[in-house]
């Protein structure tokens, strides 16, 4: 469900115009489709987990055991609570619906990237056999995605969301990468920033070599 479209053509809307305004917006109501889905998602793990007396809390990213690597994959789907979640989720929202505005293939690969990056970062980080858990960590990385890639990309719009959202949340998303909270995973906000910026800059486009 990439949302690119080519329902309409340049014949009913002439010059084509009409194509690409369909384009952007199935891009968007793709967008928001899956991240709505994403957050319902999360809400409705942790009422499984809630029901089950928190049974879901041991399968997040156990620090330095062999089997908590298992938990990268799952740490980001999984909260300590209400609380939690409902933290997660307007950024999560927010800057995942203006990620993937660029594709959902794209959008996916960045979130495997980051969440793979962070989680064995946490892992190999954290104190031992500390269990992290939680969105934070993908959605730092997101954050630091949107804030490198109009830049690298050389994007007018690209550079016009990076200030925006560095307005909103710059922040409190540097407070939270601090080592400043023991019971906040410092860690997987770090890491994950790190890893979003990485990703932005590992998928910058190659200027063309032209043959001689």
């Amino acid at each position: 469900m990439s949302g690119s479209g080519s329902g309409s053509s340049s014949s009913t809307h002439p010059g084509g115009t009409g194509s690409f305004a369909w384009s952007r917006t199935g891009r968007a109501v793709a967008a928001a489709k899956l991240m709505l889905g994403w957050v319902a998602l999360l809400w409705l793990i942790e009422a499984v987990d809630y029901a089950t007396g928190h049974a879901l809390d041991s399968y997040g990213i156990t620090a330095r055991e062999a089997d908590g690597l298992s938990g990268i994959p799952l740490a980001p789907f999984l909260h300590f609570g209400f609380d939690h979640v409902g933290s997660n989720t307007v950024p999560l929202l927010v800057l995942g619906f203006v990620t993937a505005l660029s594709g959902i293939g794209r959008f996916l690969a960045v979130c495997a990237a980051i969440i793979v990056a962070d989680g064995f970062a946490v892992w190999l980080i954290s104190p031992p056999h500390s269990i992290t858990a939680g969105a934070s960590g993908l959605i730092f990385g997101l954050f630091g995605y949107l804030l490198v890639r109009g830049f690298v990309e050389r994007s007018p719009l690209g550079v016009a969301v990076a200030v925006v959202i560095a307005a909103v949340w710059g922040t409190t998303f540097l407070a939270g990468a601090l080592p400043t909270d023991s019971v906040v995973s410092w860690q997987a906000h770090l890491f994950g920033l790190l890893a979003g910026a990485a990703v932005a800059l590992a998928a910058r486009p190659r200027p063309e070599v032209a043959a001689l």
